[in-house]
């Protein structure tokens, strides 16, 4: 039986886990993996609350040569020398970086911390001089080791800023030192969230190799099936006694609410770390706790200011390319839901040549979580007020009351937000996605037929809603309905169709015309 250790989601020290007796899940297989071949650069992008400060910190262990803290691990029976290194680490958590004033200050804060960890005084108030120095200095003693957290903390904190480039210039130059002291590095590892074009990271590194999609590191973050059932046993044994669920449907409501994630095609997925670990230690309450920690604001301005579908994008195949750099003039949302973490790939296909991914929200926390603050983005409705409107448009769903469904939606597009009424048909349609999204029915949107493409078609039990929806007034919704036989999919069930013609206006928000009747062949 595995030993109930102490789980401590918040402590990211690979050191202080081992010291304290904290339980770690072993990871360093991996480990071994990175730090056998070197001189070697990487770089890694994860979602926040996902490992990679203490993948950074089991790294710096290594490299120190602390070979004691490793005993019971799989890396310490390696063929490794076990030689200590100077290790250069640049965590980016914690500092102000509220002005490019502020950022130049603080990475000048953040390199003389580093030197005094090695005794080493340095002078100047140039960041980028400031570790050319250090890493010259500490070069003379051994080669170095240089380890970068949350690299792109200063430009996602500023993003929405005007002058978000003069920070990118600061960081440009910052990092650029990596490559102009290659000569005196034996290892780089550098972590973050999103992977920015344009960052001398990968614009000058030509040696840096992105873990990101690698297959073989895809695990090395979050907790896969086995991880999870060998480390947490007896948590796991004691909620599944005291929920009275059978242990295969106990596993599954848990794989449910919080694994998903998955960061290459052909790879398992993980648990997110943060989450399972809160789960535990709350003593099996199904609830938010990764999302909890940080509300995406800047997200879902960019979901409502750039007429991005969610209908649409998980229901598509998504190109290889949506994954790659992006520049910051022309950030777009499906980038940057898939490097935080709210999108993850379910499948992958080959199309004409290119590998193309199916998306979705990894699991129940993350999807329905995302979908309620969407929608209270665009309508204002608290996660408090959304059960009661929920209820009341599933009741009109399953029973079938057209004169209610329209009441119910006319409410909720009631609340739609000014600043949100000259935005396109797609911000509408997301409104609905999310809705029936977060109702836990089928729904099929964007979804392609012979003549076109059905807007949304919502099935509950016993019956199929197909929605079209058009703009100002536009009253052909119902008409294209028939005319492109989108109902078409359900006529061999028996399931009773309602066909949904829906106009907003762009100008009020609300719903302008409505036409909606049951079909009968």
């Amino acid at each position: 039986m595995t030993t109930r250790k102490t789980i401590a989601p918040d402590l990211s020290s690979f050191e202080q886990l081992r010291t304290s007796d904290k339980l770690y899940v072993d990871k360093t297989e991996y480990i071994w993996e990175l730090v056998q071949s070197a001189p070697a650069e990487y770089f890694l992008s994860r979602p926040r609350r996902f490992g990679k400060s203490l993948t950074l910190t089991t790294l710096k262990a290594v490299f120190e040569g602390k070979k004691e803290l490793f005993d019971g691990l799989a890396i310490y029976d390696k063929p490794y020398d076990w030689k200590a290194y100077p290790v250069i680490h640049l965590d980016m958590n914690g500092w102000d970086f509220g002005t490019p004033a502020e950022l130049r200050q603080s990475l000048c804060h953040i390199v003389r911390s580093a030197a005094r960890v090695h005794r080493v005084t340095l002078e100047g108030e140039n960041a980028t001089a400031l570790l050319q120095d250090l890493i010259s200095i500490l070069a003379e003693r051994a080669p170095v080791v240089v380890l970068i957290d949350e690299y792109d903390k200063p430009i996602l904190n500023n993003v929405e800023k005007e002058n978000v480039r003069e920070f990118l210039g600061i960081l440009k130059s910052f990092y650029s030192v990596i490559k102009s002291r290659a000569n005196g590095i034996r290892f780089a590892f550098i972590t973050g969230v999103s992977k920015f074009c344009h960052v001398s990271l990968f614009s000058d590194l030509n040696n840096l190799q992105d873990l990101t999609m690698d297959a073989r590191f895809a695990t090395m973050q979050g907790y896969t099936q086995k991880e999870l059932e060998e480390n947490f046993a007896p948590w796991l044994e004691e909620i599944e006694a005291r929920l009275e669920l059978s242990h295969d449907a106990f596993l599954a409501k848990v794989k449910e609410w919080y694994d998903g994630f998955r960061f290459h095609s052909s790879a398992e997925t993980v648990y997110n770390p943060v989450s399972i670990a809160k789960f535990l230690i709350h003593r099996g309450e199904f609830n938010n706790y990764w999302f909890s920690t940080g509300t995406p604001s800047f997200l879902l301005k960019l979901v409502m200011g750039r007429d991005f579908s969610f209908g649409k994008t998980l229901s598509q195949l998504v190109p290889q390319i949506a994954f790659e750099a992006f520049e910051l003039d022309r950030i777009e949302p499906l980038p940057l839901l898939l490097q935080t973490g709210y999108l993850t790939i379910r499948s992958a296909e080959q199309k004409r040549g290119q590998t193309c991914f199916r998306l979705d929200f990894p699991n129940l926390e993350v999807g329905e979580s995302f979908t309620t603050y969407l929608l209270n983005a665009y309508i204002g409705r608290s996660r408090q007020e959304a059960p009661d409107f929920r209820d009341r448009l599933a009741d009109a769903l399953e029973a079938c009351d057209l004169p209610a469904l329209q009441r119910v939606l006319e409410a909720v597009c009631a609340g739609i937000g000014y600043d949100v009424h000259h935005k396109s048909e797609a911000n509408f349609q997301n409104i609905f996605y999310t809705i029936f999204r977060m109702l836990g029915y089928i729904i099929h949107a964007e979804a392609r037929t012979s003549d076109g493409r059905i807007d949304a078609a919502v099935e509950v039990p016993g019956a199929v809603y197909v929605f079209e929806f058009k703009l100002n007034g536009d009253t052909s919704a119902l008409a294209q309905i028939y005319e492109k036989t989108y109902y078409q999919s359900w006529l061999a069930t028996e399931k009773r169709i309602f066909l949904v013609g829906c106009s907003f206006s762009a100008e009020t928000g609300r719903i302008a015309s409505w036409q909606a009747e049951e079909y009968h062949s």
